[in-house]
This record gives C-alpha cells, structure tokens and sequence, in this order.
C-alpha cells in the first residue's frame, strides 16, 4: 500500500531531480508507475520537468511502464522528443514505447523542434512520416512552420509527402509561408515541383 507521505516524496523527488530519494522509495516498496492527482506519470513528470537524472532512474527500475498518457493524450516518448532527449527516447523506445500513436505523435513533436537525430531514430524505428494529427496535419507541416529547414529537408529526403493537406486546406509550404519561412519554401517549392500528382488531373 502507498503512503500519503511517500506519495508526496516521490513527486517532489522528480521535481527536484534527485535521483537518490527515488531509488530508496522503490527499493522500499513504492510503485514507480504512480501518477499524480492529474493522472500523469512520474516518468511523464520527469521529463517534462526536465529532471532526466529521475527519468534515468525511473527508466532503469524493470517494472516502469513507458506507454502512459495523460489527458491530453501525450506520452514520455513525445515529451522527450520535443526536448530533443535522444538517449531518453532510445530507451523509451527500447523499453516499448509507441513510436505511432494514433494522433499526434513522436515524430510531430520531434519535428516541431527540428530534432534531426530524434527525427532519424524515429523514422529509423518505423515511425509513420505522414502521421496525420486529429486535424490531418503532417510532421512536415509542423517542422515547416516551427521545426528548422533542417528537418523539412530531412523528412523530405526520407520521403514525406509535400502535398497533403490538412483540415483548413493547408499545405506544408503554406505553413512555411504563414511563419514566413523563405529557406523552409525554397525547400518545399522544390520539392513540390519534382513532385508530380499520381495519375491525370
């Protein structure tokens, strides 16, 4: 059974980073695996806090579960690629964490940042590129409007699909053209021009 006064140890634990107060709870006993009042995992906790000494220490406990989501629908894996933790996401991955969500997903995240070596280890570990967030918006269309031209070169090279659209009818040029992205266009205009649509129009 977990105590009150364990419980909130091990929280603030993770908001500290200290590493040392975790391991004695888990070595007492204490489920690794608890969420707070919000339903979010320590390990989520971690790494959105930015403490990677406790998601460390979390990672390397045998029982953790990685594929936890909070309400908004967001797992360690995500959080970790928007922070461009690579050695965390190796781990998460290798501990089984879901590369391919159903909406958004790693590789959005990832892209968001213009993470190369994250968007590399997820693309390498079957990452879906044209993941379509709830509202159909690609990797691409995110790392061309907040990413780097870096990563919109990169997803393209490895074959992301410059013509979609989303919901509003966007494209990934129209969201570099929205974010005023002139490198980012160059690239995608481009690419849209060695493009040619499957089948007659």
């Amino acid at each position: 059974m977990t105590h009150a006064g364990s419980f909130e140890d091990f929280f603030i634990a993770i908001k500290r980073d200290n590493a040392g107060t975790i391991q004695s709870l888990l070595k007492r006993g204490f489920d690794g695996n608890t969420s707070d009042e919000q339903g979010q995992s320590g390990l989520y906790l971690a790494l959105k806090s930015e403490s990677l000494k406790a998601a460390n220490t979390l990672l390397d406990w045998p029982k953790i579960e990685v594929e936890t989501r909070t309400a908004k629908d967001e797992s360690p894996l995500m959080i970790a690629a928007l922070a461009g933790e690579l050695e965390i996401c190796q781990k998460l991955i290798a501990k089984g964490a879901d590369v391919n969500k159903t909406g958004w997903t790693p590789l959005h995240y990832a892209a968001t940042r213009g993470h190369i070596e994250v968007i590399r280890l997820l693309l390498e570990n079957s990452a879906y590129i044209d993941a379509a967030s709830p509202n159909a918006t690609t990797p691409l269309m995110m790392a061309a409007q907040y990413g780097t031209t870096a990563a919109v070169k990169l997803l393209l090279e490895e074959g992301a699909d410059a013509t979609l659209k989303n919901q509003r009818g966007l494209t990934a040029l129209d969201f570099a053209q929205n974010a005023s992205r002139p490198d980012a266009v160059e690239v995608l205009t481009a690419a849209m021009r060695t493009r040619r649509p499957k089948g007659t129009w």
